[in-house]
Formats: structure tokens, C-alpha cells, sequence
């Protein structure tokens, strides 16, 4: 199987040097969710630091939501579908975007399937693909596959890609997989220099 790449995140080099990683050593920890939601909330609390000056209380606000969210979402996906071996976040600012990248293994069966799924919700305009998913949910009783990806991109303009790669050990049937999203960040407010006006 030759490597397979889903999406449209990675139109721009990402320097994995200028980041910040969080390394989940899954055969020394048993992951809870709990996990996934301190991690998220830790890279949102961290980056809108950093990204707070020159921007409004509201564009702050919206950032920390957006960032925790997205990688909430994300570190559950990777969590939940993971085969043998460590999850890696790395997180970082790059050409005015957020970016967060996950790496983990998975299954071939997974592999196989995952892939179906994000072929069908990358076909088409993530809004109209939202709502028919939320019917037939609805419809069906079932369970939402692939909302909380269509709902990054639709309401949050998440960029997302996917890289899927065979193990090179032979022996190894497991499937690395890298995800990528971009979040776009709202563009600096301009300094403002107030000026005190004096009396004659």
C-alpha cells in the first residue's frame, strides 16, 4: 500500500521544530477521556496567551473556544480508533494559521474504513453534507460518524488533511496515520495611542 493523503491542509510546510508536542506513551498509560479534554484545554489556554495581544476580548473568547473544540474533537478521534503505540499532538502558529497535528497508529480494518468515511464528507460543500448527515442521523437513530469533522469545517473553517502510511516492518500490519488541521486566526487589531487633550 502506498501512502494515501485525504484532505487540503497541506498546501504549506509545517516546521515541527517551532511547536509545541504533547506524547502520549499509551503502553505506560491507560488514556481516559479525561485526557483528551485536559489536553485540549491546555493547547487553547496556552496559544490564546500568545495569540491574545492586539486582538479583542471577543476574538480571545472565540479562539479558546475554537481551539479546545477542535483539538477535543481531534485527540478523541485519535484516542478512540488508536491501534498499539503513542499518540502524538504537535501544535504550533504557522502562516497565520493554528495548526495541530496528530499522529497515531491504527488498524487496517480502521484504516480502511476511516478513509471511505472522510472520502464521502471531503466530496462536497461541508454545509450541505452537515445537514443531510444530521437527517439521516435523526432518520436512522445512529450514532453521528463524521459530524464532529463536518462541523469543524462548516462552523469553525477548519482546513483538515489526512496521511495514511503502511508500517515499513513488514511484520507490523498497522497503519500510521497524521492528521492535520488548520484554524485560521482573526487578523491583529491595529495598536491604538490614546491621546490626552490639555487645557490651555
Amino acid at each position: 500500500m502506498s501512502p494515501v493523503t485525504i484532505g487540503e491542509a497541506n498546501d504549506r510546510p509545517f516546521d515541527l521544530t517551532q511547536c509545541t508536542r504533547i506524547v502520549f506513551r499509551t503502553e505506560h498509560l491507560e488514556l481516559k477521556w479525561s485526557h483528551c479534554s485536559n489536553s485540549a484545554d491546555f493547547l487553547s489556554q496556552y496559544y490564546v496567551g500568545v495569540l491574545a495581544q492586539n486582538r479583542t476580548p471577543s476574538q480571545v473568547r472565540d479562539l479558546n473556544h475554537s481551539i479546545a473544540y477542535m483539538a477535543n474533537e481531534l485527540i478523541e478521534n485519535a484516542v478512540k480508533f488508536r491501534a498499539a503505540g503513542d499518540v502524538e499532538l504537535t501544535a504550533g502558529i504557522n502562516g497565520g494559521d493554528f495548526v495541530l497535528r496528530i499522529a497515531n497508529w491504527i488498524s487496517p480494518e480502521t484504516s480502511e474504513r476511516f478513509q471511505s468515511l472522510l472520502r464521502e464528507i471531503t466530496a462536497g460543500d461541508p454545509g450541505e453534507l452537515l445537514i443531510r448527515r444530521i437527517e439521516e442521523n435523526a432518520a436512522s437513530g445512529g450514532s453521528g460518524s463524521g459530524l464532529g469533522l463536518l462541523t469543524l469545517m462548516n462552523d469553525y473553517g477548519v482546513r483538515l488533511s489526512w496521511r495514511f502510511e503502511p508500517s515499513k516492518d513488514p511484520a507490523d500490519k498497522r497503519i500510521f496515520i497524521e492528521t492535520l488541521a488548520r484554524l485560521k486566526l482573526p487578523s491583529e487589531e491595529p495598536a491604538t495611542t490614546s491621546k490626552r487633550k490639555h487645557g490651555n
